[in-house]
């Protein structure tokens, strides 16, 4: 299923990804989000739950955006049960700007687990 939304940028490696012009495992997509593997995963499972239209960081949110961040959320943790590690545990981890280590200037939630994951994370 390939993902078309009117924001969405030609240049935006995620936005690509969503519009289905890279070669790319896609896990999951519906009609708010779409979930594919990292290609430099830091744990043994490292997915990306992105938005299908472009929000270039956390702090562009709206409280309007609340069912979006629900449903990926929600996809994650669904997508955690399958590759299973729902129940030895997992990480969702939003970073917002380049301090934090926000690589890709489009929102994306990452699911980590299937190790140990170490506190504090950075």
């Amino acid at each position: 299923m390939t993902q078309q939304t009117p924001d969405s940028q030609p240049w935006c490696v995620f936005c690509r990804i969503v519009r289905g012009e890279t070669h790319t495992e896609i896990l999951y997509q519906d009609d708010l989000v779409t979930a594919f593997r990292d290609i430099r995963p830091q744990a043994p499972t490292h997915v990306q739950i992105v938005p299908n239209r472009h929000i270039p960081a956390a702090a562009a949110l709206t409280p309007d955006d609340a069912e979006l961040l629900g449903r990926m959320v929600a996809v994650a943790n669904n997508l955690a049960a399958e590759e299973g590690i729902s129940r030895s545990g997992y990480r969702l981890v939003i970073n917002n700007g380049p301090q934090a280590g926000q690589s890709v200037n489009h929102l994306h939630l990452h699911l980590l687990g299937g190790r140990r994951l170490g506190w504090p994370p950075g």
